[in-house]
């Protein structure tokens, strides 16, 4: 954000993305900020949430965290300006993912019942479509929704292609034949306080736990794979190699054992 007129049109698209500030916000975007790789990531999220010309009002928070006491960065101050709300945490206190547990913080904060989650390194190519979407559903009374995400920055490896696609593969297992939420991270959308109570209670701790942890308690949720509401993360860890792949597949296939032999006790009744 170097260029002042970009900063200018910045705070100009969270403005009326916001809206009327005296007013509480109809839906909260809530986005942890890791100090060490992502304060200027976030900005292009910002850019992308921009876009969003719908009726409702929607304020958003930003959990900064990872650095040191002494040394608060310099992004926040230009966050504040374009209108962000900022939690500044230098370290955060967590039990299992840290990304969850850096949410946490900015949800509480937030000041409506409806959070929107992403990482600061996504990119939304229709913010308006993924933003009214989540929002109808809401209103229809869900109580967790996510769409499909796919990667960026992929390297071009044939490796990683084929663990790309494996993950996707896996995915649409879980969710389709398994039944099991396949909410991530980096795009979901659930009511407040019950990720609040799921977390409290210890029933999540990593953000993967939130969508089987809705369904045991008989959350409505719903999912779409509409290409005009895919969300992008980056997968420049993503690592080369057919070792990598093969250490994948091992810990998949391993884990849908554990899962058909939990379904498998549960089917055999009492005596």
């Amino acid at each position: 954000m170097e260029d002042l007129l970009d900063l200018e049109e910045l705070k100009d698209s969270m403005a009326r993305l916001r809206g009327d500030l005296s007013r509480h916000a109809h839906a909260s975007i809530v986005v942890p900020v890791n100090a060490a790789k992502d304060l200027t990531n976030i900005f292009n999220l910002l850019s992308d949430l921009g876009t969003y010309h719908g009726q409702k009002r929607i304020e958003v928070i930003l959990v900064v965290n990872n650095f040191a006491a002494e040394e608060l960065p310099q992004e926040i101050e230009i966050y504040q300006e374009v209108g962000a709300n900022v939690v500044a945490i230098p370290r955060v206190e967590y039990v299992g993912g840290v990304a969850l547990a850096a949410r946490i913080p900015g949800i509480r904060l937030a000041t409506s019942q409806l959070i929107l989650l992403f990482d600061a390194d996504c990119r939304i190519p229709d913010a308006d479509a993924l933003l009214r979407w989540y929002m109808a559903q809401f209103e229809q009374g869900y109580d967790l929704a996510y769409t499909h995400v796919e990667y960026t920055e992929l390297q071009p490896d044939i490796s990683i292609k084929a663990r790309v696609w494996v993950h996707h593969a896996s995915r649409w297992f879980r969710r389709t034949i398994l039944r099991v939420p396949t909410s991530r991270g980096s795009n979901y959308a659930i009511r407040k306080q019950l990720i609040l109570d799921l977390f409290t209670s210890g029933r999540i701790t990593y953000d993967i736990h939130v969508g089987p942890a809705v369904k045991s308690v008989r959350g409505k949720i719903a999912y779409s794979g509409a290409k005009e509401l895919r969300v992008f993360t980056s997968g420049r860890f993503f690592e080369r190699g057919w070792g990598v792949l093969l250490t994948y597949l091992i810990w998949r296939t391993g884990y849908y054992r554990r899962v058909f032999k939990i379904k498998s006790r549960s089917a055999v009744p009492d005596r």
